[in-house]
């Protein structure tokens, strides 16, 4: 699943790969939000692990499971 990131007075976004449910994500932002921790913290599918200081957080967008499209018809 991809998790798009968007950090304030920063252009680009932060996306990442990661192993986790939906669920799992939701609840990593959440519970840092609501607890008033300084960082949200999420590992991607090669082990790498990205700090996201709350304060600076603009957005957090999380993509589902969807099949991949092969082919070249038209939907």
């Amino acid at each position: 699943m991809e998790v798009r990131i968007g950090v304030t007075h920063a252009s680009r976004e932060i996306s990442l790969e990661t192993g986790g449910s939906t669920e799992d994500v939701h609840r990593a932002v959440s519970d840092a939000l609501d607890n008033d921790a300084n960082l949200v913290v999420l590992s991607d599918q090669k082990g790498r692990t990205l700090l996201v200081p709350t304060d600076k957080l603009a957005y957090v967008e999380i993509v589902g499971e969807t099949g991949r499209r092969v082919g070249f018809g038209t939907l």
